[in-house]
């Protein structure tokens, strides 16, 4: 590799670096203002669909509009199911499938024209077959890391909740056995929950304010299962929902609910432990083992090679 080459690779090196660095800096707040915004007020718990974003935010969705119009999907995007995943991922904002579908694009766009910018700048050779290859490749995988990204949100967001839902079951049903009644216990259940679980809380404060603005008992419920996505809190939901319609006691069904969800808690938690050994077993093979191998038998075949091999030879 010439000097002329290197220096190309280190820019694009270093110019990708910065602008992830500017990036994340803009989107995600550090630990001192998240501090300072607890102090001023609290976070805010509720993020509202029409809140105002800050001036950059505009700025970008403002660029971004003519490039998520290639990706937009044709049909309605109320009955789109991947406004049901952005939902899931806990995305409200209506700015949000715009920076989506224009990330797509770009992304498709970008990764090719980059290969094919440094690929032309480096005078790389391949022939026209390896070329269109990789460039089919890199727009792919542009075009669906965006995917990726959303459903490991949509991940981790169902995992926090699949964990501290038992939790919060146990705090509704010391508050309905307590005398409140099941509105007053899923509001009391979203406040308590704030420190523990942002996101449980957020989803049981949804539900009060669903109830609070004339909602039915049975829609929000319905509503909360819809935006979680699990399917243990539809089945939470079908249970109450027939217990309120039957008459049934509350507390002894969340009671039960609840302590079914800690049993499924533990008992995944017992099959990571049980995989726990086969997972290792690649690592210590490839890479403990051969280390712990020449860390030992090193030496011997060192002197091995210095006083048998010559040995031999004058022999």
């Amino acid at each position: 590799m010439s000097s002329m080459q290197l220096v190309i690779l280190l820019i694009i090196f270093f110019a990708v670096l910065a602008t992830a660095y500017i990036v994340m800096n803009a989107l995600v707040p550090g630990a001192a203002q998240r501090r300072l915004q607890k102090v001023m007020g609290g976070e805010k718990i509720i993020r509202n669909v029409d809140e105002e974003s800050p001036p950059w935010v505009q700025k970008v969705v403002k660029l971004a509009g003519p490039l998520a119009k290639l990706s937009l999907p044709e049909e309605d995007w109320q009955d789109s199911p991947i406004r049901l995943r952005f939902i899931n991922a806990g995305y409200r904002n209506r700015n949000a499938p715009i920076v989506y579908f224009a990330a797509k694009t770009l992304l498709a766009l970008s990764l090719p024209a980059l290969y094919l910018l440094g690929k032309g700048l480096g005078g790389f050779e391949a022939n026209f077959v390896h070329t269109l290859l990789t460039v089919l490749v890199l727009a792919a995988a542009g075009y669906y890391l965006p995917n990726l990204i959303l459903s490991r949100l949509v991940y981790v967001r169902q995992r926090e909740l699949f964990e501290n839902f038992p939790d919060a079951l146990d705090l509704m049903t010391v508050c309905v056995e307590a005398g409140l009644g099941m509105d007053a216990a899923i509001a009391r259940v979203g406040e308590e929950m704030a420190i523990t679980s942002p996101v449980t809380s957020e989803e049981f404060r949804l539900v009060g304010l669903e109830l609070r603005a004339g909602a039915s008992r049975e829609q929000a419920l319905r509503n909360l299962a819809l935006r979680t996505g699990l399917e243990d809190i539809d089945s939470l939901v079908a249970m109450l929902v027939q217990a309120d319609r039957f008459g049934t006691s509350v507390a002894d069904s969340l009671r039960v609910h609840s302590e079914g969800l800690r049993t499924k808690r533990r008992l995944i938690a017992e099959e990571k432990a049980a995989k726990l050994a086969v997972k290792l077993l690649f690592p210590l093979i490839f890479t403990i083992f051969p280390s712990m191998l020449l860390v030992l038998l090193g030496p011997a075949f060192i002197s091995i090679y210095r006083t048998l091999l010559p040995a031999m030879g004058g022999q």
